[in-house]
């Protein structure tokens, strides 16, 4: 039976139902297993990393493998590509990528090649000759929109692998896989674990070959999650279709005041999702004034969970110069957004 996002994200990944059989899946603690199943050892699976897998998998369409984190996730792909390996990525995308990638390239692992992802026709004419075309959309922070079902019936037609971060999106907004990407990556971190308590990566693809070369890159590097940690971010995901959307209708509503608010010159948000970023009327240093005076609001990095987070992104060393040094990046919460407005409110003052 096919199911909408919001039913499968409670009934995926959970025990058969027999009498007195439990609803939730076990918390599974053991590094050894007796010889003679599928396991093996504690590196190569754990019920509770299967569970986890079975529910992203349902939400995204594909066979998953969970990670230590979503860099972890992330290494993983590139580290199945042979060296000097031709990538088209963006130019401007999460940062823990962009290091890892300009790491890559100045070494000679890969030849990276950076593009404008919006200019639909550069990025096509950069493919040729690519090994793998990593698509990052919408990117962080800037929130630029790539044009996926272009951008990979390009990719197809020249045989390349394309691989798709959905961390922003996730699963309610799009569905890569279905559009003909060949993995789709997750920060299990950010909205679907939700609580800010745990810090998991997930691969989801539709090749049995892919899902195959994937699984022993986990297995040899050995970036596997913890289980508790798969616990924790599946009972996340039990709530993630009703956080993202309560998070989505505040952030709609943040956008249309910041924007037209005086200390505010420019608000970037794609239409979907729950996070927004803006630039304030100033320099650097007012813009993390205003993230250090908030009271409601968390100054902190990292996004996607409950609670309203927000920081300079440039603060980073290894974010992107394009970026605007007095970019605020603003990952929405469910709390009531009259309380969140009034924060901002309060403290956009400082400037």
């Amino acid at each position: 039976m096919s199911l909408h996002p919001e039913t499968s994200a409670i009934t995926a990944g959970r025990p058969e139902a027999a009498p007195d059989a439990s609803l939730n899946p076990p918390l599974i603690f053991s590094s050894t297993y007796h010889a003679g199943g599928p396991v093996g050892y504690g590196r190569y699976g754990n019920e509770s990393w299967s569970a986890l897998e079975a529910a992203i998998g349902e939400l995204e369409g594909g066979a998953t493998l969970s990670f230590s984190s979503g860099m972890a996730a992330v290494s993983a792909v590139f580290s199945i590509l042979p060296i000097g390996a031709p990538v088209v990525a963006s130019n401007q995308g999460y940062s823990g990528v962009m290091g890892l990638l300009n790491q890559f390239h100045a070494s000679g692992r890969l030849e990276v090649r950076f593009v404008e992802i919006t200019n639909t026709e550069e990025v096509i004419n950069t493919m040729k000759g690519a090994a793998l075309v990593w698509l990052e959309s919408p990117t962080n922070p800037c929130l630029d929109v790539a044009d996926l079902p272009a951008l990979l019936t390009a990719a197809k037609k020249l045989g390349l692998g394309v691989a798709v971060d959905n961390t922003f999106a996730t699963p309610l907004v799009q569905k890569p896989l279905a559009m003909g990407a060949d993995i789709v990556m997750h920060s299990v971190t950010k909205f679907l674990a939700g609580h800010s308590d745990v810090v998991l990566g997930s691969l989801s693809t539709n090749d049995e070959a892919l899902f195959a070369r994937l699984e022993q890159a986990r297995r040899f590097n050995g970036s596997v999650p913890g289980p508790f940690e798969a616990w924790l971010a599946l009972r996340g995901i039990r709530s993630f279709p009703i956080r993202f959307r309560a998070a989505e209708i505040n952030a709609k509503e943040l956008v249309a005041r910041l924007s037209q608010h005086s200390k505010v010159t420019k608000v970037r948000y794609p239409g979907f999702g729950a996070v927004i970023s803006f630039e304030v009327d100033g320099t650097a240093e007012d813009a993390e004034k205003v993230c250090e005076s908030s009271e409601l609001i968390t100054h902190a990095t990292s996004l996607g969970g409950i609670e309203s987070l927000w920081e300079r992104r440039r603060r980073w060393a290894l974010e992107s110069p394009s970026v605007p040094e007095q970019l605020i990046r603003l990952s929405v919460g469910c709390e009531h957004v009259d309380d969140l407005w009034k924060d901002i409110e309060k403290a956009l003052k400082v400037l």
